[in-house]
């Protein structure tokens, strides 16, 4: 067991007040705590000065001196982190704009001393709007939000003048999954609006005030793109690193290299590739129309599409196809883009056809039965209940299983119940 503390040790705190002419000796301190004892009423300014800085200082015998770093760091604060406090509109605040800061407040010193200098301050006295605000780690980069101007404006092109999703994409240069959020989040600030909901409007305008933003270009003016829409995503059959043996006579392409990292037995050679190379955009815009022509292989939840060249892959393929087309006819703008619209166009009229088609399929495995003078619809559908269908979990979404009953995840509470996807 620990030993047992001593009650009669002195605190720290009187540790400061104690003298050495208190221990002199013993009759004299035992006759004055007898007179304190019996006058009460006479209190020794020893112990009143200890009872006043008791009550303000702390456990310890003496004050913790303040480290030089947080000294250090005060300092700064009060000389040239001052200039942090209050940002400029429209410019950033970021610790690697304080030097653009302070040569522009130099500019102006000089230019109120000698106004021929003028000229020179107000090029210096611009908003440095740097987007790299850690100074040691300049590998970092402040990526730019979309400005208010330019969201309504991809919100009106979507909704009101019933664009695609694919063309505003390259349109405003900002990503299909991108200009689909910004859809929804509009729809639902204007729900908000009408329901009343209170919105923290202050709260966005300070973050669009204190961070890069691409705005609205100007009528006649091209628009300045705001992120990468055509990058290759990462599949996942790609991960593992393969070796595969390949004969020097053989010819080993890109669509070979997906088939091995798919899993699917090669090519033979007296068959037509599934892509032409040479000009994958006839492929592509077949696969666009129609993406059940793609090759599966597999069994059960292992199946899965063969993987693609890259041309086929990216998000706007058609893009690729644009680009042949100005290479070879450089002098035919307007029938360059004529043909670049036709062909989305045409994706987008092929892609309602097939919405239309499985709609009506869903309708015809569906049994609706209304009883007379009754406000209620009931559905039926025929489901096969096997080891195919409910998986080997019973879990299966092909039929109900154990999920029969199971309410969905927009009916739980403490779900985001926002609208997942944009109907155009």
């Amino acid at each position: 067991m620990p030993p047992r503390v001593n009650s009669s040790r002195v605190t720290n705190s009187l540790l400061p007040y104690i003298s050495a002419s208190s221990t002199s000796s013993s009759s004299s301190s035992s006759s004055s705590s007898v007179s304190l004892l019996q006058n009460p009423s006479h209190s020794s300014p020893l112990l009143s000065n200890c009872k006043s800085q008791c009550s303000q200082r702390p456990f310890s015998s003496s004050f913790t001196p303040q480290t030089r770093l947080r000294s250090r760091m005060f300092e700064w604060l009060n000389g040239e982190g001052a200039a942090l406090k209050h940002h400029i509109p429209g410019s950033t605040n970021y610790l690697t704009d304080l030097k653009e800061r302070n040569s522009a407040a130099r500019a102006r010193e000089n230019a109120l001393k000698d106004p021929s200098n003028a000229g020179e301050a107000e090029e210096e006295t611009a908003p440095a709007g740097g987007n790299r605000p850690f100074p040691l780690n300049p590998a970092f980069v402040s990526e730019p939000i979309l400005s208010e101007a330019l969201r309504n404006e991809i919100y009106k092109r979507v909704v009101e003048q019933k664009k695609s999703v694919r063309s505003v994409s390259v349109e405003f240069g900002v990503d299909m999954r991108r200009v689909a959020a910004v859809v929804r989040l509009v729809e639902l600030e204007k729900r908000w609006r009408k329901q009343g909901k209170p919105l923290a409007l202050p709260y966005a305008r300070a973050i669009h005030e204190m961070v890069p933003t691409t705005p609205l270009a100007e009528p006649g003016q091209r628009q300045k793109p705001h992120e990468s829409i055509n990058d290759l995503p990462v599949h996942r059959l790609t991960d593992p690193q393969i070796f595969w043996p390949v004969s020097e006579s053989r010819q080993f392409t890109r669509v070979d290299a997906g088939r091995v990292f798919s899993g699917a037995p090669a090519v033979e050679h007296d068959k037509e590739p599934p892509v032409n190379l040479e000009d994958p955009s006839e492929t592509t815009s077949k696969l666009m129309r129609n993406p059940k022509q793609i090759e599966r292989v597999g069994k059960g939840d292992e199946e899965h599409e063969v993987l693609l060249p890259a041309d086929c892959r990216i998000p706007h393929p058609h893009l690729v196809t644009f680009e042949r087309d100005r290479l070879e006819n450089p002098g035919e703008h307007r029938e360059r883009m004529q043909r670049y619209e036709e062909r989305l166009r045409e994706v987008e009229e092929a892609e309602q056809e097939r919405r239309r088609q499985a709609k009506e399929q869903l309708e015809k495995r569906i049994t609706k039965v209304q009883p007379e003078g009754s406000r209620f619809e009931f559905r039926f559908k025929d489901v096969v209940v096997s080891k195919e269908t409910t998986g080997p979990d019973g879990r299966g979404t092909a039929a109900p299983g154990h999920r029969y009953g199971v309410p969905l995840e927009d009916r739980k509470k403490g779900h985001v119940k926002i609208p997942t996807k944009v109907e155009v």
